[in-house]
């Protein structure tokens, strides 16, 4: 299936039905008086997530919406019925944006969120609703509202607790195949990710996380090289950053260093909160580089970057580290939900 991660959709929801104008006509009941009832109310349009759903490309071949619009109404005082609601299910993960506003309506993170999107017309009024002591016969009824039409802007963000940067290349998707099921492509060539990917890992007590990766970035990913960084939106809303650097680059001028800072600077451009976010040095490709320079080789990346974070030594192809390297993580992720659990009761208590 071709995974598409945005979409822009018209969406409008039912107008309301108009009132009718009657009045009552039977043999010996001369002033029946009026008996023209309410229109119906027009069906609103909302947004559902789906777990079932995987990709927005549903939307690329439908892209207008339109709810039931309510009945008219009918003499005899009935009342039309109101329209049906319009429910279009979406993928967990998903924000809806007014196109024209750029006003963010809401976003769907759970198995079950339901947004209202549009809003229904409201009924018009029967001549019967304008009867009083001096309007014994009213001819006045009012139309049904129209409903809310929007250009609505879906964009899917992949629900991941880390994230993985890099270069073409660094060996991303070699190393979550090696850590958790998923299966990406792997080959000796840049940008065999076209697309991102999740992958569970799963530890042996049973814990897990999930994990994202997306296709490499390039020195001028901002202004559309390469793939350009139209898939960096699905790491706004990861936890941590794994940025993994080949340690053995089959082209000889290409700096480990300065693939670590070309990324950070494209990270920066792109959003101020994702470039200052949590981030571990992950040297990757271990296995081909001499064991008599190997710790030589990786200090010097060190200390050149300045790194205060973590730094792991690995080789996504063998293995190697690839278990110390996850354990930190879960305990990581675990420490982060505990910080959010306590600050939630501390202020919880303070408002009481």
């Amino acid at each position: 299936m071709k995974f598409v991660d945005e979409a822009k959709i018209k969406i409008s929801a039912g107008g309301g039905g108009n009132g009718c104008l009657s009045f009552r006509r039977e043999k010996f009941i001369p002033f029946g008086g009026p008996d023209g009832g309410d229109g119906g109310d027009g069906g609103d349009i909302y947004l559902v997530a789906d777990s079932q759903v995987n990709t927005l490309i549903d939307f690329r071949y439908k892209r207008n919406y339109k709810a039931e619009r309510g009945e008219h109404g009918r003499g005899r005082l009935c009342s039309g019925a109101r329209g049906e609601d319009l429910v279009i299910k979406v993928p967990i993960g998903t924000e809806a944006w007014d196109d024209d506003t750029e006003e963010l309506i809401g976003d769907l993170t759970n198995e079950g969120d339901k947004l209202l999107v549009a809003k229904g017309g409201w009924h018009g009024l029967g001549n019967a609703r304008y009867k009083s002591s001096i309007n014994r016969a009213p001819r006045q009824t009012s139309e049904g509202t129209p409903g809310e039409e929007r250009t609505l802007r879906l964009e899917m963000k992949l629900l991941a607790d880390v994230g993985l940067l890099g270069l073409p290349n660094a060996g991303k998707s070699t190393f979550i195949s090696q850590v958790s099921a998923a299966q990406p492509k792997v080959a000796n060539y840049p940008f065999t990710t076209l697309y991102p990917n999740l992958g569970v890992v799963t530890l042996k007590d049973v814990r897990s996380f999930v994990i994202a990766d997306i296709p490499g970035l390039v020195e001028g990913a901002a202004e559309g090289a390469g793939l350009g960084i139209q898939f960096l939106k699905h790491l706004t809303r990861t936890r941590l950053l794994l940025h993994l650097v080949d340690m053995a680059p089959a082209d000889v001028k290409q700096d480990p260093v300065e693939s670590v800072k070309t990324i950070n600077r494209e990270l920066e451009r792109y959003s101020e909160a994702l470039g200052s976010q949590d981030q571990w040095l992950v040297l990757n490709k271990m296995d081909l580089v001499p064991e008599d320079i190997r710790e030589e080789l990786c200090q010097e990346v060190i200390d050149k970057l300045n790194w205060k974070g973590k730094v792991f030594r690995i080789s996504g192809q063998t293995g190697e580290g690839c278990d110390a390297i996850v354990g930190d993580v879960m305990n990581y992720l675990e420490s982060l939900k505990e910080a959010e659990l306590k600050n939630a009761v501390e202020q919880d208590v303070s408002e009481e």
